[in-house]
Formats: C-alpha cells, structure tokens, sequence
C-alpha cells in the first residue's frame, strides 16, 4: 500500500494559514482513505516480506494441534481455533473423507514444531472465518509455520479469499521449490488440484478393478469430488460452492436432487453458504 506524501507549497507572505488548513485537509482525507476496509481503523504499512520483522498481533500458547493446518490456542485467557492463512494440508479427520496421503505427516510435524509452543498470531485481512475461527499466520521460534509447511512439501497454497496478503510472494516461492523437488505431496502425480487433493487407492483383483473404483475414478475424469450415483452426499462433503454445484448438476440438478442438496427454496443453487 503505497504512502501518501505532502509536499508543503512555500506560502506568500499572509498566505501561509491557508496553505496549513490546504495541508490538514489532505491529510484528513489521506486518514479516511486509508481505512481498513475489514476493521473499520487505519491501515499500518505492511511489513517487508524479506523480514521476519512482521507486526505479530497476539500471542498465544498452543493448546492442541487438531492437524496439519489446524491448531486451538489459548490467547487472552481464551480458547481459539486457529485455521493458517493461506495453506492446505491433506485431511486426516474430515468427517466424510479418508485420510490422505501426507496427512498424518503434516499433523505430526505440526506436533512437532508447535506442542506447547508459545506461538505469535499475524492477521492479514478478516479475523474470522464463517466458522468462527481465527485466520492467521502462526509463528514458532522466529518462523512462520505456515511457509515451513509449504517448503517441507505438506501443503499447497490456497484459499486466497482477501488478497492482496503480505506473505503471498514468499508462500509461492516455498511452494514452487517443493514442486520442483517433488517433495510430499508433490511426490504424486495429479494428487494437488486447484479444489483440493485426489487420491485413489488402486487395489487390483484377477486383473480387474471393483465397481466403486472405476466411479471413483470416473468421477475424477469429469473434474467431480465424489462419483454422483455413489453414496449419499450434503454440503459439509465439499469446500466451495462450486463443487456442490457441479456435483449437483451431474447427479441430476435441479430436475432431479437425489442428495437434496437444493434445500427448501429450490432455486437450482446448493450449498449457498460454502465459499
């Protein structure tokens, strides 16, 4: 965000207090532009990326680490759930998914680098997510945790919700280095994807595959999550919108919404409040 500087005019003799009221109105006006459109209060200058000199906002004392990208703080004598800005790590306690490949070592070097740590949390943009948990970079020991993940190969960039963000260009970097060292998670070819990760666990009997693999895998073809004639599905299953929405369409939608998906109001959109 690029400063705002005033240049004082050399004023006439008798014409300085206008130039000094010209000069305070500028800078009300700079003030009022510069408000933080989240926050409603003035935007600091964002650190330097090159630094580790970061404006940390709170700190807190890890409670517990749910998994690779999930962590409950105990900040101001409160619990919080914190979700890393800007990283995604394979699931390992999704309700409805398996667990994935990378997962359980994302969770565990999470537990390791972050148990009973005394950690800093950097907001950049929302606070909260809709599901009341805190947004944030986490650093550890003068790091940020959130990059170790991406260079180690356990995450992928994603969620890029409220850019511009502070850290975005160095996060990028870290993930590139890992995709061309084919580290983790890179390792898998077609495992990342833009909507996520994809995985089948391909077990051949008397040189066939079972019925539920070749859906699985067809839905995959067609760029879908889940096969839509397989098992039941809500929208707790997807993370954004759109996959719901293409989901529900293949399995019919809106003429036919086996997975009722569509709610009550039926209006052909599902799934209206993922993002």
């Amino acid at each position: 965000m690029a400063s705002i500087i005033l240049t004082a005019c050399t004023a006439e003799s008798g014409g300085s207090n206008q130039a000094e009221q010209e000069n305070d109105q500028k800078a009300e006006e700079s003030t009022e532009n510069n408000k933080d459109k989240n926050a409603g209060v003035t935007k600091k200058e964002k650190p330097s990326s090159q630094s580790n000199e970061a404006v940390h906002a709170e700190s807190a004392q890890v409670a517990r680490v749910v998994d690779g990208d999930t962590i409950k703080v105990t900040v101001n004598g409160k619990e919080e759930t914190v979700r890393m800005l800007l990283v995604d790590t394979p699931e390992t306690k999704h309700p409805s998914k398996p667990v994935q490949p990378f997962g359980p070592e994302a969770s565990s070097f999470a537990k390791n680098k972050l148990s009973g740590k005394q950690v800093e949390l950097e907001y950049d943009g929302p606070k909260y997510d809709k599901y009341e948990r805190l947004l944030a970079y986490v650093w550890v020991d003068g790091k940020m945790f959130n990059q170790l993940l991406l260079e180690e190969g356990l995450a992928r960039l994603a969620y890029v919700y409220d850019p511009p963000y502070t850290h975005f260009k160095e996060y990028m970097k870290a993930q590139n280095r890992a995709k061309t060292a084919e580290m983790g998670i890179w390792s898998k070819d077609g495992y990342v994807r833009d909507e996520g990760f994809y995985y089948q666990n391909k077990s051949v009997s008397n040189g066939s595959s079972s019925s539920s693999e070749k859906n699985t895998a067809d839905s995959a073809c067609s760029g879908l999550l889940y096969d839509p004639n397989g098992p039941d599905r809500d929208c707790s299953d997807f993370d954004t919108q759109q996959q719901a929405q293409d989901f529900f369409e293949a399995a019919g939608g809106p003429a036919n919404d086996p997975h009722r998906l569509d709610g009550n109001d039926n209006d052909g959109k599902v799934c209206e409040t993922l993002p």
